[in-house]
């Protein structure tokens, strides 16, 4: 049997099939090893793929939460410098509130001990605009105070809203409401670097509102404007129409109201009341200002004035004036001077177009020069002179005509002491045929002032606040006193050769 088997193995046959089941065999492992190696090549390919996706995809997670983080931060450093440029803005003062102040406040005390006369228009010439010097000649209390608010807009354009309160009183009292007159004489907002503006208007202000003209300018010393243009209404400033040519217009409203049908009665029932216009031109080149206004008062002329006068119903004004920047050409400093001409209503050559009173024959011209400089290092010297001509203001042949000299000196001791000095001088001859009551007068009046002045810091006129106390001598023709029975000149204890004492603050920032 076995050996049976063992040939049977052993046949050719046998070994034919044997050796074919094993190559079968081996052919179909083989084919399962490549299929596998294939699918794990294939899976090993997916899960680079898988790992190169899941990569970017992390690389643009990162580069989103990059930019995000940079936007954020952006966003964060903007604000810091938008809240950051504001505040330099502000303390810039280029946007935010502002305060400025400017008063003066003391007592004025007679020889005798009681309250004296006084203040810059204390003469006949002085109800005509004839102010004389102020230092130690000042019994009131006057205080202006002005609210500012400047804004700034996103496309550079600028806003400034203005509101100003002043009151004045001459009562020494702590409580004055029964003497006040307290007034809010300027309300106005004012734009400036508006970006549509271009060409000739490119740097100019726009404004409207109840103001003082910007352009006002005045001699400190006798407290006189050169011109004090004032009242309600609207203009532009800073129009540049050549290379050396800049130019404001404005219009301004003003009201008379209430004044006597017959001025020579101001007791008189019947009353009339009317608006002025004033349409003004002010022109810069270089150093030189010209400036034009024309008054217009419709109806006004329906009012007689003193003497059966038809009062004006217009009137022209202009100024011829000079800014210089040294004294004179003399020294370091500087002066202006200015002439100015009005006929009609332009006949208040001061405060233009505010006298409804003034025939349309009235004419006037005055003259206005001041000038400051240091005259030794420690010594300050500002000389000035105001004086005007004017007829038929209120009645057909009156005349009045007057001068002042003036001359403000200060010596400066110490860092916060100095001592004042100022002499004023007014020639006067006032005819004003019967107007108001009044009589004519001719003649002089002479004040001489000494004033130790305490500062924080001296160094300049126009240094404040200061403490002063002062003696004043004053005096005046005899014939002065007959003028008029209301004003001060003739009141008991002030007829001339009069002395007064006193202490004074003035302030202003």
């Amino acid at each position: 049997m076995t050996s049976a088997n063992q040939r049977l193995r052993k046949s050719p046959l046998v070994l034919a099939v044997a050796a074919a089941a094993m190559t079968a065999s081996s052919l179909s492992y083989a084919q399962s090893t490549s299929d596998l190696e294939a699918r794990l090549a294939e899976l090993e390919q997916r899960i680079v793929a898988a790992e190169q996706r899941a990569a970017a995809a992390e690389k643009r997670a990162d580069r989103a939460e990059q930019e995000m983080a940079q936007e954020s931060a952006g966003v964060e450093q903007q604000d810091i410098e938008s809240r950051l440029a504001k505040v330099e803005r502000q303390a810039s003062g280029e946007e935010g509130f502002s305060f400025n102040v400017y008063a003066r406040s003391g007592l004025l005390i007679g020889e005798d001990g009681r309250s004296s006369e006084g203040g810059p228009y204390v003469t006949p010439a002085g109800s005509q605009g004839g102010a004389v010097g102020r230092l130690g000649n000042e019994p009131d209390t006057y205080a202006e105070a002005v609210f500012n608010y400047k804004m700034r807009f996103d496309n550079g354009a600028k806003a400034k809203y203005t509101t100003m309160i002043a009151d004045g009183v001459n009562t020494s009292n702590d409580w004055t409401s029964g003497e006040s007159n307290l007034n809010v004489r300027q309300v106005y907002t004012e734009f400036s670097d508006l970006p549509s503006f271009t060409g000739a208007f490119e740097d100019a202000k726009i404004w409207a509102g109840k103001r003082f003209d910007r352009d006002n300018f005045d001699i400190h010393w006798l407290d006189s404007d050169f011109v004090f243009l004032a009242g309600t209404g609207g203009g532009i400033y800073d129009m540049q129409l050549a290379d050396n040519w800049k130019s404001n217009l404005s219009v301004y409203g003003r009201s008379y109201t209430d004044f006597p049908v017959d001025s020579m009665n101001p007791a008189a029932e019947e009353t009339d009341s009317t608006d002025s216009l004033i349409l003004t031109s002010n022109n810069y080149f270089g150093n030189f200002q010209w400036m034009v206004s024309g008054i217009n008062a419709t109806d006004n002329d329906e009012r007689q004035t003193a003497g059966s006068l038809d009062a004006a119903d217009n009137g022209v004004h202009t100024m011829l004036a000079y800014h210089g920047d040294d004294f004179f050409g003399l020294n370091d400093g500087n002066f202006k001077a200015a002439v100015i001409h009005g006929q009609g209503l332009g006949a208040a050559t001061k405060t233009i177009g505010s006298n409804g009173n003034l025939t349309e024959d009235a004419t006037a011209t005055r003259i206005g020069l001041y000038g400051t400089t240091y005259m030794a290092p420690k010594w300050r010297v500002a000389p000035a002179i105001l004086a005007e001509t004017s007829e038929d203001r209120y009645v057909q042949g009156d005349q009045y005509d007057w001068a002042t000299f003036n001359v403000r000196l200060a010596n400066e001791l110490t860092e916060n002491f100095e001592m004042q000095y100022e002499g004023s001088y007014q020639w006067m001859d006032i005819s004003p045929e019967g107007y108001g009551g009044n009589n004519a007068v001719e003649g002089d009046y002479t004040k001489l002032t000494i004033a130790p002045t305490f500062k924080p810091q001296v160094g300049g006129f126009w240094q404040r606040p200061e403490i002063r106390v002062f003696a004043s001598w004053s005096d005046w023709d005899e014939e002065l006193n007959d003028y008029s029975a209301g004003d001060s000149f003739g009141k008991p204890g002030f007829t001339g050769d009069d002395w007064s004492f006193g202490v004074q603050t003035e302030v202003w920032f």
